[in-house]
């Protein structure tokens, strides 16, 4: 096989990007074999654009074609497992857009399926491309910044209009999204953090719902973070504030990390905090700090186009996943883990997390939704195709 033959599910927002990436020759390696949407005015649209590839309206008919190898899930947030469990099940290969589901407990059965497959499994978690995050985590790993105290991430740079939230029937919808701000716009970078930190063990939260806009879902979230290390982290989002920041600060024994406007700076300390601590004897002394420039590309990386080459490469010549598929339920499980505490008011266990009692209360809200939109339709407990 010297091309990997991609299915596309859905031709929406992310869709429409992914069909030009691969027609414009942007991922050499792969070539695009069917597109599935169950609009028909898009799928009229795809035809205008692209006659010569074959559309389907149903996914189980783009699978039992033979004209894939491969399928990349770009619809609703709830139909992303179910399809791909589908497409396990004829053999194909599979990348999910983000996030990989709306709860843990149906992401589960999804990386049960990936993994009894065999099949190449990944999820477009595009900013692990990111040259500063990437330049960040190795930092991280090779123990340059030492124990590290405290993270604290703004991230508001994701304005929402309320016409936004009013462009779909679905969208900050319990029923329709499964959330706001932390399902929707927030999936990369609770990803990057466990990417970069690893998984907090408890999480404590507050949340706005409706706070800004005429939605009943999260539109302004502040969440407290624990590891068993000692280390703590805040996590700010919102849709509501413009203009927005998007500020990731880094407390450490080696002195302090910054990524902002990305741009990467190392306060760094000429020794240790914690060294420095134990042989000062003035009562004001600092430890000298040193403003230091870390060589890094400063672009935004491949991104997109990325993530697709290097599941091509993965498929057609074993190549390491940089974002596997399974890894999806850790980014969903600190989302999660924020919806239940802010839901609850109590301190969420993060290794033990309860997936049963999520997915009741989650029901219950879709139940007791307030936001019936005209025409909209129940995607929540789908099982059936796209």
């Amino acid at each position: 096989m010297n091309k990997l033959r991609m299915g596309i599910i859905g031709y929406g927002n992310m869709g429409t990007g992914h069909v030009r990436s691969l027609m414009e020759g942007k991922v050499p390696r792969m070539e695009l074999a069917a597109v599935c949407d169950a609009a028909a005015a898009r799928r009229d649209a795809l035809k205008e654009a692209y006659p010569q590839i074959p559309v389907f309206e149903d996914a189980e008919e783009m699978y039992q074609s033979g004209l894939c190898d491969a399928v990349l899930i770009a619809g609703p947030h709830y139909f992303h497992p179910p399809l791909a469990i589908s497409a396990f099940s004829h053999g194909l290969h599979v990348l999910t857009e983000k996030p990989a589901g709306v709860y843990t407990k149906q992401v589960k059965e999804m990386n049960e399926a990936a993994a009894a497959s065999g099949r190449v499994f990944g999820i477009m978690y595009n900013q692990r491309t990111t040259p500063v995050y990437q330049k960040l985590r190795s930092m991280i790993q090779r123990g340059d910044l030492g124990h590290i105290k405290r993270i604290t991430w703004i991230v508001t740079s994701w304005y929402r209009s309320q016409a936004y939230h009013d462009s779909n029937t679905w969208r900050s919808t319990w029923e329709g999204e499964g959330g706001g701000a932390l399902i929707n716009q927030n999936p990369h970078q609770l990803d990057l953090w466990q990417w970069l930190f690893g998984m907090p063990d408890r999480i404590y939260a507050r949340a706005g719902f409706g706070k800004y806009y005429d939605i009943e879902v999260e539109d302004d979230v502040m969440a407290y973070f624990e590891y068993d290390n000692k280390t703590t982290g805040g996590y700010i989002t919102s849709t509501g504030e413009a203009p927005g920041t998007n500020r990731l600060e880094i407390a450490c024994d080696m002195g302090k990390v910054v990524i902002e406007d990305n741009r990467l700076r190392f306060l760094r300390n000429v020794i240790s905090e914690r060294e420095f601590n134990k042989t000062n004897r003035e009562p004001f002394g600092m430890p000298e700090c040193w403003d230091c420039s870390i060589p890094v590309d400063f672009s935004a990386g491949p991104q997109h186009a990325g993530i697709l080459n290097n599941f091509a490469d993965a498929v057609l010549d074993g190549r390491e996943l940089l974002a596997r598929g399974e890894d999806g339920i850790l980014g969903l499980t600190i989302s999660n883990a924020i919806h239940l505490s802010a839901w609850t008011g109590e301190m969420v266990d993060v290794k033990n997390f309860p997936d049963d009692r999520f997915y009741q209360l989650l029901q219950e809200k879709i139940r007791h939704s307030t936001v019936k939109k005209k025409g909209s339709q129940t995607v929540a407990d789908t099982k059936g195709t796209y």
